[in-house]
Parts: C-alpha cells; sequence; structure tokens
C-alpha cells in the first residue's frame, strides 16, 4: 500500500514559541527545533537593548529554548557567557516545563566604540572567556555545569563543541535572528525581532552505528580522526547547515515546512510542541529572603529615600520594602 501524502498546507502548525521535538529515522537523527517570535519581543523589548546586544542575546534565548525544554525532570537550564568583549554577560534562564527569563549585561561606551569601529560580530562583543551550560535538578541535588571557552566561535559553534566534549552526542546546531520593520494600523513604524533555531543529534540505535567516539561532532572538532564518519550523520549535519537565516525566521515557512524541506526524502516525524512562555521566577517573598539575610549595616546602606527598592534583572520587576520590615523582632 503507498504512503498517505500530507498537505502541509492543511497541518494545523504549532506557530511561534512552541518547541517541536522531530525524529529522522532513516539518519538516526533526533532533535528539536523553534521559531520566537512574541516572546523574543516581550523580553528584548523590556530592556530596549540596543541592536547588537538585542541578537547576541536572541540567540542564547533560542539556545536554551532548544536544550532546556529537553529536560526530563522538574528542573533549571541555564546558558551564561562571561567575557571581556562589550557585551561581558549574557544569561538565558529555562525552568521546567515552560518559563524561559534572560538579560544582558555591556558596556554603553565599548559597545558604542565596537559598533563604530564595525566590530560586532558575536566573538568581538563576547570578547574571550567561557561559556556556561548549567542543569540544576533543584533541592538536594548538586548542579551540572559544563564549561566551553569562548574562543572566537559562534555560539552554535561553541554549543557542537559542548556536546561533544561534555555529552559524547555529535551535535549541529543552527541559530538564526532577524529583525523585522513593519508598520502598524496607524501607519507607524513598528519594529519586531523573530529569531528561529535547530538543534539535531547523532543518537543510533543500530549496534553498528553506535560508534560515537569514532564520529566528528559538528563545529570545532580538530581532533584527528581514526575512522571514517558514519555517511547518515554526514548526511544529517550537511542538510541542518544548509538552513538560512530567513527561513529560521520567516513566519510564513513554519517549523513543521523547514523540517519537511530538509528531511522529506528521509521521512521526518514530529512530535507535540512544548510551550515556551514569558516567565520570570522572582517574587516579593524570595527577594525579601535575601534581604533579611543582609546586617543591619547592608540594610542601612540600602535605603534610599525612606525604602528599600530591588528590580529584578530579568524582568524589570521593581520590589518596594519598608526598612521596618528589616528590624530585629
Amino acid at each position: 500500500m503507498a504512503e498517505a501524502v500530507v498537505d502541509l498546507s492543511e497541518l494545523d502548525l504549532a506557530g511561534d514559541d512552541r518547541v517541536i521535538p522531530f525524529q529522522v529515522e532513516g539518519l538516526d537523527v533526533r532533535g528539536r527545533a523553534v521559531q520566537l517570535g512574541p516572546l523574543l519581543n516581550t523580553i528584548l523589548g523590556r530592556h530596549d537593548y540596543p541592536a547588537p546586544v538585542a541578537r547576541l542575546l536572541a540567540e542564547a534565548i533560542v539556545l536554551t529554548a532548544l536544550i532546556g525544554t529537553s529536560l526530563k525532570f522538574e528542573g533549571r537550564f541555564t546558558v551564561q557567557t562571561k567575557g571581556n568583549g562589550p557585551v561581558d554577560l549574557l544569561v538565558a534562564d529555562f525552568s521546567s516545563p515552560e518559563s524561559m527569563r534572560a538579560y544582558a549585561r555591556f558596556d554603553e561606551e565599548a559597545l558604542a566604540d565596537a559598533v563604530k569601529a564595525g566590530r560586532v560580530s558575536p566573538p568581538e562583543l563576547l570578547g574571550e572567556g567561557f561559556l556556561a551550560f548549567t542543569i540544576d535538578q533543584g533541592h538536594g541535588m548538586t548542579p551540572y555545569q559544563g564549561i566551553v571557552p569562548l574562543d572566537g566561535s559562534s555560539l552554535e559553534e561553541i554549543a557542537g563543541v559542548y556536546f561533544r566534549q561534555s555529552e559524547q552526542i555529535p551535535t549541529k546546531v543552527r541559530l538564526g535572528v532577524a529583525e523585522l520593520i513593519d508598520r502598524d494600523e496607524a501607519g507607524k513604524p513598528r519594529h519586531n525581532w523573530r529569531a528561529g533555531g535547530v538543534l539535531a543529534q547523532f543518537l543510533p540505535q543500530a549496534p553498528e552505528r553506535m560508534r560515537q567516539q569514532d564520529l566528528h561532532g559538528g563545529d570545532g572538532d580538530e581532533r584527528e580522526l581514526d575512522h571514517v564518519s558514519d555517511d547518515a550523520w554526514t548526511e544529517a549535519s550537511t542538510l541542518v547547515q544548509t538552513v538560512d537565516t530567513d527561513e529560521l525566521t520567516d513566519p510564513l515557512v513554519g517549523i513543521e515546512r523547514l523540517l519537511f524541506r530538509l528531511f522529506h526524502e528521509r521521512g521526518v516525524r514530529i512530535f507535540e510542541p512544548q510551550a515556551v512562555l514569558d516567565r520570570c521566577s522572582c517574587s516579593r517573598d524570595k527577594i525579601k529572603g535575601v534581604l533579611a539575610g543582609f546586617t543591619a549595616e547592608e540594610i542601612t546602606a540600602s535605603i534610599e529615600e525612606g525604602e528599600i527598592a530591588v528590580t529584578c534583572e530579568f524582568c524589570s520587576t521593581t520590589y518596594r520594602y519598608d526598612p521596618s520590615e528589616f528590624e530585629p523582632a
């Protein structure tokens, strides 16, 4: 019996801010893909970052969503860069099953000088330092952290190195960010951010293919190989590499259509999408708990105009406290 032909125009597409797991059985590949729209606009717009900073943070958010939604437990996954460039800190934090928050720190003067000189590539903005992947399984569990040097590579290249070195899984990552300008109903210019990403991993089940230690792990792996890479992984990683930014960010393409374009000859299966929401974990009680650990001198130093005000770096929410709340009973 011939296989049924699926009309993609009739599919109920997942849409933005939903990560789609997929599998290509013919290539022993599994992965995840996403397009981010409203969530990205909210996070970036909240801080009004300069465009070069927004692009960097958007890539970190996409990478965090792709990896964080794969957690099989209640926990937190964090991507953090720390470098000596104009953008010295990026943090994207995902709490399962669906909460995302992120922020960036940068030196305004150094950034302006870099933009004026045309030094706006990710390696130039981040500088030398490290990229850390942290998995926190919650109370009573020791967090796991993998660290990869910022060595002049892109975030997607560094992610490939991390999986190869820390997880021993050949991995290919593609990330794309687009800044879109259109007009609203009143004809005024309107600015929007979009981003997308694909993460594909070689996870063979057949014994003859379970040779991960002999496979090229993708970007950044300069280790000499003793054996020829598996043809299936070579094909898969090459296909993922062909994806461009327009495809990753075009709202008219959709992730399902993109995956079909890439892998239809091999047969691609998609699974239930996982939502990613703009949701910070801060609260008035949590921050009050932190302040309660301050000394009397630190509390006094924190008072401005008769109150203590603390603003969350992630969501920009400001919590205000009366100093009397921290006086000894």
